[in-house]
This record gives C-alpha cells, sequence and structure tokens, in this order.
C-alpha cells in the first residue's frame, strides 16, 4: 500500500471520533471546566516501530488537526441526535475559535532505536485544558495508525473488506446479534473504515431485522454519513480523571455517577463501564438506585465469561433482578466468533447482549504477499497521565491494562483491596495476532 503523497488533513471533521468522547467533553465543560491535564500516549506492541518518513507524515497531520472546525450542520446534527447534550456545550463547541490547538497542546517527540538507521519509537503528550485536550485522543490514534500502515508495513491492499464486512455482519445478524461498529481508533484508514461501514450498512440493509440489530456506531461522522446511530455513553477516562482530582477511590465511581446522572438525566445514564478500578471495586457502589438507572453494563476487560457470572450473581442472586431485565454489552478484542460464543453465554445467565466491535473490522487485513498471514494492528492508547497535577491511574480486570504511577496504583490497590486477575486469553502486544 503505497504512499500518495497528499498532505490534506485525514481526519475530515471534528465529528470523527467516538460519541462518548463528545459526552465526556459535555460533562467536563460542565463540572471541571478549569482543570488542566496530560495525556500520555503508549504502544502496547513496542515490536511496532516507526520509521522518518512516517513520522514526517504525522508531524504535517497533527499541525492540520488545527484547521478543523465544527460547521453549522454538525451543530444541528448533534442537536437532533443527541438532544440530552446540554447547550451550554453546544454554544461552546459552536464558538467560531473554537477549536484543536495542536501547535500550544501537542508534544510530539520520537527517539531512534539503539543499533537502527530509521527505528524509531514515538513520545506524544497532550497538555492543556480538560474540557479541550480531550477530543485528541481518538484522531491521534487514528493517524498512528494509519501513518503505520502507509510507510511501515505496506503489504496489504483493501481488495475484499468491504465484502468481508458485509459477510462478517451478516453471519452476526443470522445469529440475531445486536452490535456497534466501535473500530475508529486502531482503523487501517480512514478510508478502511468507510468500506467496512459500507459493508455493514448493506448487510442491515438485507431484512428489518438486520437494521434493529445494528445498533450504530460509535464514530459520529461515520454515523451521519451513512444515517445511523450515534452510540456511546462513558469511558475510563471519565472514572479516572475525578478519582486523581478527588484522591478518593472508596467513592470515584459513585462521584463519577453522580456527575454523568446530573450531566444528562438517570434517563440518560446508559451502560455502567465498571472495570477502570476493578469489577469488585465498582458493585461496591452500584447499588439502587443506579442500578435501576444504567440500563446494564459493559464488560471491557479480564475474562468475559467469569464477568458475566459475576454479574449474574449480582444483578440476579444480590439484586433479585428477573432475568432478561438488564444487558451486557462486550467490548474486548471481539471477532465475530467470540461475539456468537458470548452471546450464549449471556442467555444462560439470563442477559440481553450487545457487542462493541472495533479492530476486528476495521483492521482485519492480510498480507498481500502471502494472504496466509495476517497484517497485525497496532495495540495503542492514549490515557490521562496527570489531573491538575496529580496521578491518574486505571487498574481495570486485567493486569495487563494496568496503568498508571506505579506508586500510586500499589497504593490504590491496597486501599482498594484490588486483587491481581491476568487473563491468559490476551496478549497485549500481539492482542489480535
Amino acid at each position: 500500500m503505497a504512499d500518495n503523497g497528499e498532505q490534506k488533513c485525514v481526519i475530515q471533521s471534528i465529528l470523527d471520533t467516538d460519541l462518548y468522547k463528545i459526552t465526556m467533553q459535555a460533562a467536563v465543560l460542565k463540572h471541571f471546566p478549569n482543570v488542566k491535564v496530560i495525556y500520555k500516549y503508549t504502544n502496547r506492541s513496542p515490536q511496532f516501530t516507526f520509521n522518518k518518513a512516517s513520522i514526517d507524515w504525522l508531524n504535517i497531520q497533527f499541525k492540520l488537526l488545527e484547521t478543523i472546525q465544527v460547521t453549522p450542520d454538525e451543530i444541528k446534527y448533534l442537536k437532533d441526535k443527541v438532544p440530552y447534550l446540554p447547550d451550554s456545550f453546544m454554544k461552546y463547541i459552536g464558538q467560531k475559535d473554537f477549536r484543536l490547538r495542536p501547535s500550544e497542546q501537542l508534544d510530539f517527540q520520537y527517539e531512534l532505536v539503539p543499533g537502527t538507521k530509521d527505528e524509531y519509537t514515538l513520545k506524544l503528550f497532550v497538555e492543556g485544558y480538560w474540557k479541550d485536550t480531550i477530543m485528541y485522543e481518538i484522531p491521534l490514534l487514528a493517524l498512528i495508525s494509519e501513518a503505520y500502515f502507509r510507510f511501515i508495513d505496506k503489504d496489504w491492499d483493501y481488495e475484499g473488506q468491504e465484502q468481508m464486512a458485509f459477510e462478517k455482519a451478516n453471519t452476526l445478524f443470522e445469529h440475531n446479534c445486536s452490535f456497534t461498529e466501535f473500530g475508529s481508533r486502531r482503523r487501517r484508514s480512514l478510508h478502511g473504515q468507510d468500506l467496512v461501514m459500507q459493508g455493514i450498512v448493506r448487510a442491515s440493509k438485507l431484512s428489518p431485522n438486520n437494521e434493529k440489530l445494528l445498533l450504530g456506531t460509535s464514530n459520529v461522522y461515520f454515523a451521519k454519513k451513512y444515517d445511523i446511530l450515534p452510540v456511546g455513553t462513558v469511558a475510563h477516562e471519565w472514572f479516572m480523571g475525578i478519582a486523581a482530582l478527588t484522591g478518593d477511590y472508596i467513592n470515584a465511581n459513585k462521584d463519577a455517577m453522580d456527575y454523568w446522572i446530573e450531566t444528562f438525566g438517570k434517563e440518560h445514564a446508559g451502560l455502567a463501564l465498571t472495570d477502570t478500578f476493578g469489577t469488585d471495586d465498582y458493585l461496591k457502589n452500584f447499588k439502587p438506585p443506579y442500578t435501576d438507572y444504567y440500563f446494564g453494563v459493559r464488560q471491557d476487560s479480564g475474562d468475559p465469561i467469569e464477568f458475566t457470572e459475576k454479574i449474574a450473581h449480582f444483578y440476579n442472586d444480590e439484586l433479585k433482578l428477573p432475568k432478561f431485565s438488564k444487558t451486557i454489552c462486550y467490548s474486548d478484542s471481539l471477532n465475530v466468533e467470540k461475539v456468537i460464543k458470548y452471546d450464549e453465554v449471556a442467555r444462560k445467565y439470563g442477559f440481553k447482549a450487545t457487542f462493541g466491535i472495533g479492530t476486528s473490522f476495521t483492521n482485519d487485513y492480510r498480507k498481500k504477499s502471502d494472504p496466509a498471514v495476517k497484517s497485525e494492528p497496532l495495540n495503542i492508547v492514549i490515557k490521562l497521565l496527570t489531573v491538575d497535577g496529580k496521578h491518574a491511574i486505571k487498574l481495570s480486570d486485567n493486569l495487563g491494562k494496568n496503568m498508571g504511577d506505579p506508586e500510586t496504583v500499589q497504593r490504590v490497590k491496597k486501599e482498594l483491596g484490588y486483587i491481581e486477575r491476568e487473563w491468559e486469553g490476551i496478549s497485549e502486544a500481539h492482542r489480535w495476532s
């Protein structure tokens, strides 16, 4: 796959991001407008390095982010499709001077790998007010991934991508599995995600039942383009930021839920994300009325089957809720086979199941020179590093996803009684190999 040499901005819209970044931005604006943060980029697959050509391209693309502005049509779309966004937020992003400012907020560095001539590791930090810098994560990750597959791994092409997405979606529909496309952050490219969306939407048009099972996409730009629902609630960042600000990890989950409900109303609580500091800790605070407000939970780390068993005990045995009154959304490194398997597990334990499917849709490629070999995606993340100078950490339900200042991590583990768990089903360095 050769680079075409274009130097226009790949990110064409501020809406080319996940919905939960927009909802979190609205909540941050309301509650923490003067809080400053630092984000840090991490490559969990460090065997993938970059060359100077990819770095030069990224420097151009990062600078071009400053040219993107919210259009009146996009404001109208958000008001129509996400009507619970506060008016104050819509006015804020609708200002003429609202935009990303990478020249001020982005610190992009790179280091030559010792003993090599053109292999580099990337260092990237974003710094500024939380209400503004929160919008960098998805476009930066998408650009870094695209850079790698433009300039380093070029042994692939787009042939069959739309059809493969169509067939995957159709298989899921045939098994009555409902899902959301979730693949913006680690997509092969903008064009590649577009092809995937075309295939998914084409499959959804085969029957009214298929259209019902396609819940939407997390990417607001593509939701608008293909007239399907933008879907998403909240990310770990929300819990990490509040915990870092308050220093109160015992009540961090409760505080995060309270702020969220105050922003959007209990009717828009959505799915509860349980694993920022371990699901066991979350469930200590996840009691009525919160369990009434949230229509279910999202599983994003650890063993999905163990999680399902734990949540079944919590909802059915402890809270005495009727079976199939709640939903589990599975969203961790899924493919078609896993979705079908976990859908059966969810039904066995009395849950409705939905699925957020990302990289398996938007970065599933084979080597052009040898189709038997996978062109492996990167496992890259951007997470909060500090919030008003205080360390932000994440524990999750899987040791491999824990991150943050080691001293703070150890202190919080002890404070919460966190139990170390490492799920052998996932290799962070080769998550989609």
